[in-house]
């Protein structure tokens, strides 16, 4: 006897649905100046598991940012914090004494110490494994659930496609729920994915052209004007100056990030520069380039950071709609193999 696609797609994210305590086991991706409470309350509203970007945020503003969420939904919800950050043990207090249930571990390998922190307060702890070996590893370190998150996504990226890392990763992950990210903007693709045995999924481009985001409208128009293939890494030109790749719209602040790369280059080859200021020229190139575009609608100069799922991004929509798109695309995959809704 079959079952109904609705009970087959709650059966097959129970796991992520328990994990985060919500109806769908959809994660937001922490997008620093995008994923603030309007942002994580629509999502958390809506059914899903909205997270607030912690990004460079001190410890008064980031208590302010959790407080202003909890006023505008009762759902849960949790906070991404950057491991490398000067005052991650402070922040990490703010999120015990403000009762946060899950916290985010992310930008580097976290210590035992922080994850230790967190889960005697009564906290999920939440990492991104890049490879099976670290996802081992952070298992055995007691963390509670893992992201892989592959290269397609927006921002900072890995070197490993989302399909790759999803079959690298989820048949001998089985500990704990293990949450996919990356070039994920459809409901076939998330039903695909639980097949394979995550938990959930997590999205972030195919979120920022909610009506509820706060993101400038010009960057909102940049995402739907965009294609997959206009969402690029930023190139490293020189060896000699390693730059971390940051996948993004491609724009006239991106031709001038190159440009810089070569200036900088010229100067040290000619004796001009040392290689060490040349390298800080280069890496503060984007300081403050995100906000500009999302807070400030400079989609020109400054930086349009966006998953190659962009291109599926058509128009600004509620984010219940785009849940609801989701869901209902998820059902027609489901209908479509009837073989495997039977119990």
């Amino acid at each position: 006897m079959s079952i109904s696609p609705e009970q087959r797609l709650n059966d097959l994210w129970a796991r992520g649905r328990e994990f985060l305590g919500v109806e769908y086991a959809i994660m937001g991706g922490a997008m620093s100046w995008i994923s603030e409470r309007h942002l994580v309350s629509a999502i958390s509203n809506a059914g899903g598991f909205g997270v607030i970007a912690g990004g460079a945020m001190g410890p008064d503003l980031l208590r302010a940012e959790i407080q202003a969420t909890k006023a505008l939904t009762n759902k849960p919800f949790g906070v991404n914090l950057i491991t490398m950050h000067p005052q991650l043990d402070a922040l990490m207090d703010v999120c015990i004494e403000e009762k946060v249930t899950h916290v985010v571990l992310a930008g580097g390998l976290p210590s035992g110490k922080a994850i230790a922190k967190l889960k005697d307060a009564g906290i999920k702890v939440v990492c991104f494994a890049p490879a099976l070996v670290l996802a081992k590893r952070l298992v055995r370190s007691g963390v509670d659930a893992l992201v892989i998150e592959g290269h397609e996504a927006g921002g900072h990226i890995g070197p490993v496609s989302t399909s790759v890392l999803a079959q690298e990763i989820l048949p001998f992950v089985t500990e704990v729920p293990v949450f996919v990210a990356g070039g994920i903007g459809r409901g076939e693709t998330i039903v695909s994915y639980l097949e394979m045995g995550a938990a959930g999924v997590q999205l972030g481009t195919r979120l920022v052209c909610a009506t509820e985001c706060i993101a400038h409208d010009n960057f909102k128009k940049a995402f739907i004007r965009a294609s997959a293939r206009d969402a690029v890494p930023t190139v490293q030109i020189d060896p000699r100056f390693p730059v971390i790749p940051v996948r993004a719209i491609v724009n006239k602040g991106t031709e001038e990030f190159m440009a810089t790369q070569r200036r900088m280059i010229a100067k040290v080859d000619s004796g001009e520069l040392e290689q060490t200021a040349a390298q800080l020229e280069i890496e503060h190139f984007w300081a403050g380039a995100l906000r500009r575009a999302v807070i400030d609608g400079d989609v020109e100069g400054g930086s349009l950071m966006a998953g190659q799922i962009v291109g599926l991004v058509k128009s600004e929509q509620p984010m219940a709609e785009i849940f609801a798109e989701l869901l209902a695309q998820a059902m027609d995959a489901i209908r479509a193999h009837p073989d495997q809704q039977n119990p």
